[in-house]
C-alpha cells in the first residue's frame, strides 16, 4: 500500500462525530506521551479501543509498540490535505 500521507504534507482534522473505521486516518494522542499527537491509520475498532498502525511499518511507532489506543483518545480524522497544492485532495 502506498502510504496516504509524506513528510511535509498539512492536513485538516475534523472532529470525531462516530467511532473510527478501520482505514480511516485519525489524530491521537500517543498513550505513552499523551502531550505527543500521531496521525495514524485504524487497523480494528473494538471494546472501546482502536489498534493503530502507520503506512510505513518498518519506520512507523504505532500500535505495534504501544498497544490499542483508547477511542477517548483519538481526537479526529484526516479529511483534506491541503498542501502541498499539487497533492491537495480528500483523504
Amino acid at each position: 500500500m502506498e502510504p496516504a500521507l509524506r513528510e511535509g504534507d498539512w492536513v485538516i482534522v475534523a472532529p470525531l462525530w462516530r467511532p473510527p473505521r478501520p482505514g480511516e486516518i485519525v489524530l491521537a494522542r500517543d498513550p505513552r506521551v499523551p502531550e505527543r499527537l500521531v496521525l495514524k491509520r485504524v487497523a480494528q475498532v473494538g471494546d472501546g479501543s482502536c489498534t493503530l498502525l502507520g503506512d510505513r511499518e518498518e519506520e512507523s511507532t504505532d500500535s505495534r509498540t504501544f498497544g490499542p489506543v483508547a477511542l477517548s483518545l483519538v481526537l479526529g480524522r484526516a479529511v483534506f490535505r491541503y498542501a502541498p497544492l499539487p497533492r491537495a485532495g480528500l483523504l
